[in-house]
């Protein structure tokens, strides 16, 4: 996992990250901050393209984000998959994301 700043964020990522099963770590999971977004999250690099969980500030719900290659003909750049509310654990999020790659052929 690459290194993020170690924020409130950050440590919250990181711990998500440390529950990741295994076939998500071997397609590439890193911890991001991504300024521009104005999120910190764990991005995978699946088989299919990224895909990125952001870490929820405040009562937002956790997102799982698809990214787009290139903006599509809308001028879109992302594709929200999924969402799901903070009452989970860890390795709630951690078990939720990888099955929900598994499931749907992002991983191999």
């Amino acid at each position: 996992m690459a290194d993020a700043p170690m924020n409130g964020l950050a440590i919250q990522a990181r711990t998500v990250a440390n529950f990741l099963p295994l076939s998500v770590r071997r397609a590439g999971a890193n911890i991001v901050h991504n300024v521009d977004d104005k999120h910190t999250g764990i991005r995978v690099d699946t088989k299919r393209g990224p895909i990125v969980l952001e870490i929820p500030t405040g009562d937002a719900p956790y997102r799982l984000v698809y990214q787009l290659p290139e903006p599509n003909e809308t001028g879109r750049t992302e594709v929200e998959m999924r969402r799901f509310p903070q009452i989970y654990k860890p390795q709630g999020i951690a078990h939720i994301m990888g099955e929900f790659l598994q499931s749907r052929g992002f991983l191999s």
